[in-house]
């Protein structure tokens, strides 16, 4: 294969890759530009307070075994959870992608 053939591939998905990066960031962005005052929440709330709202008494059937002392903590081990899974994915699609 010529090289300057590979050569503008590589550069033609780098371009790629960056205008796809920015598009992330826009759209990350532009919710909090239009509506800053919104509340942004999780669905454990909101299903949380319709449960409530449809059963009152409603118990629940479990218990979590770790509480975390605060929100900040809490946010902390999520966002571990989700980078750890996303390296996790990230490393077996980059060795796929080395294998072929």
């Amino acid at each position: 294969m010529d090289t300057n053939v590979k050569d503008k591939d590589v550069k033609k998905g780098n371009k790629l890759n960056w205008m796809l990066l920015l598009l992330a960031i826009v759209l990350i962005i532009l919710p909090l530009i239009f509506n800053p005052s919104a509340e942004y929440g999780g669905a454990d709330g909101e299903a949380e307070e319709a449960i409530t709202e449809i059963s009152p008494n409603y118990e629940p059937w479990f218990t979590s075994f770790y509480e975390p002392p605060s929100g900040e903590i809490e946010s902390l081990l999520f966002s571990t959870q989700a980078a750890l899974g996303a390296g996790i994915i990230g490393y077996y699609l980059g060795s796929r992608k080395r294998k072929k």
